[in-house]
């Protein structure tokens, strides 16, 4: 019955995902079918951490997040744990061989997000890399199987996305962050006094991270290139949706891409696979 407890732990990761992210979702089943549940699993156990440092507001975060790592460590370890969170992401880390020093990156950065309210070059870099480079690297060690050379020489690109992923999604959230929790992640930069030069600077940052990072999805292993790409497309179309924006447009809304604007994005990258476009 093993089998039965693994397979129903996953489909909680996997239920997770799809309440949580229609964008990672679609993301995911465009992947081979054979890293859906890997790729749940990674996507359940940062969205949980996440969730306690930004949502859980009437409870004492930090209790609750040295709980969740200590657990986390522990189900790793002993290769069993009864919160189907972790019972999933534990069977993904020990079957790809995830370093574990991924796995604390990327908790110190949900750590960072307790205290930090603002931040400067070095710690700036520090969050991106834990909050969301190493994300990507646990999914290219799925996406390579176990091919180390391949994983190597995929690292850098795959940091690159998920930086690029990561900024966008800054500069989506300012409204929530700075107004809402305080946070302000760009260096040097004064929200209240916020405009279009400190903005264009970002968004040729985040261009240079796309840029390096499609270099990248073209190399992936088949399987997995269709739903990166379609990842990166998705995170491409907000970013130029952001662009267009002024700055005081983007402190007082939260931008989105519309579903059916979405699953037109579905539709072209479909094509442009079967043609081997990408």
């Amino acid at each position: 019955m093993m089998a039965l407890f693994n397979k129903t732990a996953l489909e909680c990761s996997k239920l997770i995902t799809e309440h949580y992210s229609t964008s990672f979702t679609l993301g995911i089943k465009t992947l081979d079918r054979r890293f859906h549940m890997p790729v749940y699993a990674i996507y359940g156990f940062v969205r949980y951490a996440d969730e306690i440092v930004d949502t859980f507001h009437d409870f004492d975060k930090k209790v609750l997040l040295d709980r969740f790592k200590h657990d986390t460590y522990q189900a790793i370890d002993e290769g069993i744990s009864l919160n189907p969170v972790l019972q999933s992401f534990q069977l993904v880390v020990r079957e790809y061989k995830i370093d574990h020093a991924l796995i604390e990156a990327f908790l110190h950065s949900m750590e960072m997000d307790l205290y930090n309210q603002d931040y400067d070059a070095d710690g700036y870099n520090e969050y991106i890399y834990g909050s969301a480079e190493v994300v990507g690297l646990m999914c290219l060690r799925v996406f390579c199987e176990g091919d180390c050379n391949e994983f190597d020489s995929l690292r850098e690109p795959a940091r690159k996305l998920g930086a690029a992923f990561q900024k966008v999604n800054f500069l989506r959230d300012l409204k929530s962050d700075y107004v809402d929790r305080g946070r302000t992640y760009f260096p040097g930069v004064d929200f209240s006094q916020f405009g279009l030069d400190a903005k264009t600077l970002i968004e040729k940052d985040i261009q240079r991270d796309f840029d390096e990072a499609y270099i990248g999805i073209t190399k992936l292993p088949r399987g997995a290139r269709m739903g990166v790409y379609l990842a990166y497309t998705y995170y491409q179309t907000l970013f130029n949706k952001i662009r267009q924006l002024s700055a005081t447009t983007i402190q007082n809304e939260r931008i989105r891409v519309p579903n059916p604007q979405k699953f037109a994005l579905l539709a072209q990258t479909y094509l442009k696979y079967r043609l081997n476009v990408i």
